[in-house]
């Protein structure tokens, strides 16, 4: 599997939550925008922590 497969696969996956889930994907962008910086930094910090750990394991 080559990083272009990874890429579009999380292009496809993040595409089709606005694509099927409207409402719920503004409401949660508009709760989003009303986060401090620092919360936003965390989210962001632990998402890429498990998706690294996701891939550690599976490789």
């Amino acid at each position: 599997m080559n990083v272009w497969w990874l890429i579009g696969g999380v292009l496809l996956i993040e595409g089709l939550m606005p694509l099927l889930f409207t409402r719920a994907w503004r409401q949660t962008f508009e709760k989003l925008l009303q986060l401090q910086d620092g919360q936003i930094r965390f989210i962001g910090f632990a998402s890429a922590v498990i998706g690294l750990l996701m891939l550690w394991l599976n490789r």
